[in-house]
């Protein structure tokens, strides 16, 4: 009886230990392929390019802004006051353009008017007294040389009288064309001087570039930030990606614009996303990738870009699951049939 009992024993112990690999398989169920990775995003740091004294923070971190949002102003003193002094040499330089394309004042053309006036009443007075002392001579109660004198006082008269009928002509035109040009070449130049100015005055105040979350606040208000010092740093939801690691032996499975699916804690349904990049070199798992079986191969690193608007789930810093879609799998398997 004894003997019997051993048989059976032994029989059951060679049973179970024959099923043993099909029930861990049958409890492990379907054995699926994927990769391990983390969320990641691209930032942008917004800066000045002037440097100045942190006026007033507009935003904090963790709160989402919109594009065109103020964010920041740096003190502007000296740039606002740059911008005035611009300003009135414009004016300054305008005023002197203008003043080129007239003539002289109306006072100063009436000046000359009149004494054109008095020259022609001169010159009239001395044709008159010509006329007599001609008539004298011919009654021969003068001698000749008064005539010669009576006749240059008139030619000086007449040609006093041309002086000022030209100056008054020339009263009434603009300058000349290459000063008139030269004028405004210097309002011009005012001008742009006026819109540098007013540029640096903008760049102490700076706005959101999109929507965006603002990630991290760098300074406090009252803090001296340096000319191109990021002072804070936004993240818009396209900057959101998916950066995983696959072995170089799988890495021809892959594809730029290929379907996957990230899986992470508390994010429900698989996130569909698409391969945006694999990286040209190989690298040793990063040690953020806890999995003994990846971390002594050569892996590359892929990033997938999610979908929208599920990109909205991914934090930076979050472990993901990342494998191919059912759809990349079918077409693969078709690929391969082919």
């Amino acid at each position: 009886m004894t003997d019997q009992f051993c048989r059976i024993k032994n029989i059951l112990h060679i049973l179970l230990l024959s099923s043993l690999p099909l029930l861990m398989i049958a409890c492990k169920g379907k054995i699926e392929t994927g990769w391990s990775g983390y969320a990641e995003g691209d930032y942008v740091y917004i800066s000045a390019p002037l440097g100045g004294r942190l006026d007033q923070i507009r935003v904090q971190a963790g709160q989402q802004v919109s594009k065109d949002a103020p964010l920041f102003s740096l003190d502007a003193e000296v740039e606002n006051a740059a911008r005035d002094e611009a300003q009135a040499r414009l004016l300054s330089a305008r005023a002197q353009a203008s003043n080129t394309e007239k003539g002289k004042r109306s006072e100063e053309i009436a000046v000359s008017q009149a004494q054109l006036v008095s020259a022609q009443a001169q010159a009239a007075l001395a044709r008159q007294e010509l006329a007599r002392q001609q008539q004298l001579l011919n009654q021969g109660f003068v001698s000749k040389s008064r005539i010669d004198d009576a006749r240059t006082n008139l030619k000086l008269s007449e040609a006093k009288v041309a002086e000022l009928n030209a100056a008054v002509n020339v009263a009434r035109l603009p300058a000349r064309v290459d000063e008139r040009a030269a004028v405004q070449a210097s309002a011009d130049a005012a001008k742009e001087v006026v819109r540098q100015t007013a540029w640096r005055s903008d760049q102490k105040n700076q706005v959101s570039p999109a929507n965006a979350l603002v990630a991290e606040v760098f300074y406090r208000q009252g803090e001296y930030i340096q000319a191109g010092q990021p002072v804070l740093s936004l993240l818009p939801p396209e900057n959101r990606k998916a950066r995983f690691f696959v072995p170089e032996a799988e890495l021809g499975n892959i594809t730029v614009g290929q379907a996957v699916r990230l899986n992470c804690d508390g994010c429900g349904a698989a996130i569909p996303a698409h391969i945006s990049r694999i990286a040209s070199k190989a690298e040793y798992t990063p040690p953020v990738i806890y999995s003994n079986v990846q971390r002594a191969k050569l892996v590359f690193m892929v990033e997938a870009i999610p979908d929208q608007p599920a990109r909205l789930l991914l934090h930076p810093g979050q472990p993901l699951d990342v494998s191919l879609s059912p759809l990349s799998l079918s077409n693969g398997a078709a690929g391969k049939a082919q």
